[in-house]
């Protein structure tokens, strides 16, 4: 499917007839993301180098939805969960329904947001970013809305109208496009108990240096609050790897000051040496207990946060040591044919 969304976007994008590019999925999700078990049947097979050629494909399409010339409407009627969000969020309009469901449950996995995570979450308001992607939190259209991850909400009765009057327009002016999409668009309501409402406490805790410190200051906040939604995020936090919790928290954070280029670079790397499972086999480990098994009962290593060094963490950051082995290679673009809100991307 990559393959074929490379091709096409490319051939697209040089096609004067093509003025903008609607993504939609068939069925009750947009896309649940990657399929991360055959990546682990590769490795286990004695082959990363499959899995690195599926995510170097994947993060190019991701860098060229991300720096697309023609604007993309992405209609996201259903599950957008990992990888699905690497083919939505990086486009220029994404709409939500009462039927969105986000998330980035990767660190469950033992694994980290990537497809370019790292530069949309970490553009999210104050430490939500970091809340989302530590936790793998679940968030319906209307939290999407507020904090940014759509554009729009449109009930999913009126989508198939979206669809046609965007085709009536044939334009590629974002104005007109926005506006055509506004008139369908319904006020979201946010639920009485959506976590949006405890931003004040997301960033008292996520904004901690360390995955260490923000589990102490959401402890703190248990003591003060009693508050059950702090104790399930405790809960998330503690049955999480602990070293996808470290990697994560620093991609990030690096993200906040990186262009989309750049992350997506710096989570190839991480994604190989993930794989390659030098300093961790969790990936293997999560994918085993949640995914193939179903015990839902991982056995991390190293079991405790205190147990992983920054040194460690660094070296995921690294270039990976094999000769045989290139860092990421993005398709080139030129900035003349861009429009101003793609470069500010770069």
């Amino acid at each position: 499917m990559i393959s074929r969304l490379l091709e096409l976007f490319l051939a697209y994008e040089e096609d004067p007839n093509v003025k903008l590019v609607m993504l939609k999925g068939e069925g009750r999700a947009f896309c649940a993301g990657g399929d991360v078990v055959a990546v682990v049947h590769d490795i286990w097979a004695g082959g990363w180098r499959a899995g690195a050629n599926f995510f170097m494909k994947e993060f190019s399409l991701n860098y060229l939805m991300a720096t697309y010339s023609k604007p993309q409407v992405s209609i996201l009627n259903g599950i957008v969960m990992g990888g699905g969000n690497g083919v939505s969020m990086h486009g220029r309009f994404r709409v939500a329904t009462e039927n969105s469901v986000f998330a980035m449950p990767e660190t469950a996995l033992g694994l980290f947001p990537d497809v370019g995570a790292s530069y949309f979450l970490s553009r999210l308001p104050g430490f939500f970013g970091e809340y989302v992607g530590l936790t793998g939190a679940r968030l319906d259209g209307a939290e999407m809305l507020a904090c940014g991850l759509a554009t729009h909400f449109v009930p999913s009765a009126k989508l198939p109208m979206v669809e046609v009057a965007l085709c009536d327009a044939d334009s590629s002016d974002p104005v007109i496009i926005s506006s055509i999409i506004d008139q369908y668009c319904e006020k979201s309501s946010l639920k009485e108990q959506t976590v949006y409402n405890r931003l004040d406490v997301i960033d008292r805790c996520f904004s901690q240096r360390t995955v260490e410190e923000i589990l102490s200051a959401l402890e703190r906040e248990v003591v003060d609050q009693r508050d059950g939604w702090i104790s399930a995020t405790i809960q998330t936090l503690k049955k999480a790897s602990p070293t996808s919790l470290k990697i994560s928290l620093r991609s990030i954070r690096v993200g906040r000051v990186q262009g989309v280029g750049a992350c997506l670079t710096r989570e190839y790397r991480m994604v190989c040496h993930v794989m390659r499972g030098e300093f961790s086999n969790d990936f293997l480990e999560g994918c085993r207990a949640i995914l193939l098994d179903k015990d839902k009962n991982p056995k991390w290593e190293p079991s405790k946060l205190e147990h992983i060094a920054d040194t460690t963490v660094d070296r995921y950051f690294s270039k990976v040591k094999d000769e045989d082995w290139e860092d990421l290679k993005l398709p080139t673009r030129s900035k003349f044919n861009l429009p101003p809100y793609v470069i500010a991307k770069l």
